[in-house]
């Protein structure tokens, strides 16, 4: 059987694609590939993985009312290879704020700058194409590699959520970031 191949909308940096994925796109993949075209597409190796992907996009959890996402995956422009995603997960249209998030997935590809990169064109979109004034990162308090690239973007440290995320059965605490449109404007100067 042939590839389902949608026309997903990409962006490129120097040595990234980055492919983006809408609601609408996974509804559709979702309804015409095999599960084997869905682990590749999707970048899984588990199928316990693309049941937890399945029941995501069953149950609406892509896009609800006033909330949406626009996530990205991260290829090798090179080999097409999959190393992560990156992108806004919770985005809030009638505020014009999303928060971004993102993994790399290959760990050999860790501290070359990818997520550099691929954040850097993700900011870009949001400010330009969806419209967005705010983006927000919460990120772990020991999670250093984060931390460090929120600084390099401009986000400014804004408070502490108390035990706001589980992670691997504990509660763990959240630093809040935020990025405003005409910060960023003022870093590109």
């Amino acid at each position: 059987m042939a590839m389902y191949n949608p026309n997903f909308e990409t962006l490129t940096t120097e040595r990234l694609l980055l492919r983006k994925w809408t609601a609408d796109d996974f509804r559709s993949v979702f309804a015409h590939c095999s599960d084997e075209q869905l682990m590749e597409l999707l970048g899984i190796t588990t199928k316990e993985q693309l049941e937890i992907e399945r029941t995501k996009q069953q149950n609406g959890g892509f896009s609800s009312y006033n909330k949406k996402f626009a996530y990205f995956q991260i290829l090798d422009k090179q080999t097409n290879q999959f190393l992560g995603w990156c992108g806004y997960h919770t985005w809030y249209t009638d505020h014009a704020r999303a928060e971004v998030g993102y993994n790399l997935v290959d760990e050999a590809m860790m501290g070359k700058g990818i997520m550099s990169e691929a954040l850097h064109a993700v900011i870009a979109y949001g400010f330009e194409q969806m419209g967005l004034e705010r983006i927000e990162a919460l990120i772990g308090p020991n999670n250093i590699p984060s931390l460090k690239l929120a600084a390099k973007f401009g986000f400014q440290k804004e408070g502490l959520l108390r035990e706001h995320y589980r992670r691997n059965g504990l509660q763990e605490d959240s630093v809040v970031f935020g990025l405003l449109k005409r910060e960023w404007e003022a870093l590109k100067k």
